[in-house]
């Protein structure tokens, strides 16, 4: 399933898929694939992202 919220909560800061990758640490191409619903992240790599995007787990990852 896709990750719309994910991709609006980096748009709404103006980040690119290469800038959020580069502030937790993967690449752009793992961003993209969590986005386009391909890749489930781990648990740390979503408090990451949470963190970068000041958004919660609940806000991101769980509907």
């Amino acid at each position: 399933m896709k990750n719309l919220r994910l991709k609006a909560a980096r748009a709404g800061m103006d980040l690119s898929q290469q800038e959020l990758a580069e502030a937790v640490g993967v690449s752009r191409q793992t961003i993209s694939a969590i986005e386009k619903g391909d890749y489930n992240p781990t648990i740390n790599l979503c408090i990451a992202i949470c963190k970068v995007l000041n958004k919660t787990l609940d806000e991101l990852f769980w509907e």
